[in-house]
């Protein structure tokens, strides 16, 4: 889910008919939250969003600490718990700074 909501964000920013330049495109299709910011051309909202909010940087950190391969590993529920929360959390998780750019 908070891949596909910056890919929505990188899909927003391209224009109808539009030929996408390499770099964004092969970048779209990676599973790297900072890549996917920046094909988004998100950076200084980020970077702001980091200076702004602790929790928000703490919630970022531990989203992206989990890979594509992560979800073929068996996680605590705990673990599972905290990711959760730090995606959804509606004042500090990552979803709620990304629907502000979707």
């Amino acid at each position: 889910m908070r891949l596909s909501a910056l890919k929505a964000c990188i899909a927003k920013a391209t224009r109808r008919h539009e030929f996408p330049d390499r770099k964004k495109a092969e970048a779209s299709y990676k599973h790297d939250l900072r890549e996917l910011v920046r094909a988004a051309k998100l950076d200084d909202s980020y970077a702001d969003e980091l200076k702004r909010d602790v929790r928000f940087k703490d919630n970022w950190k531990f989203v992206q600490s989990w890979s594509e391969a992560s979800r073929y590993q068996t996680n605590s529920e705990n673990d599972t718990s905290e990711l959760i929360l730090a995606i959804t959390d509606g004042d500090h998780g990552v979803m709620q700074w990304v629907k502000k750019h979707w």
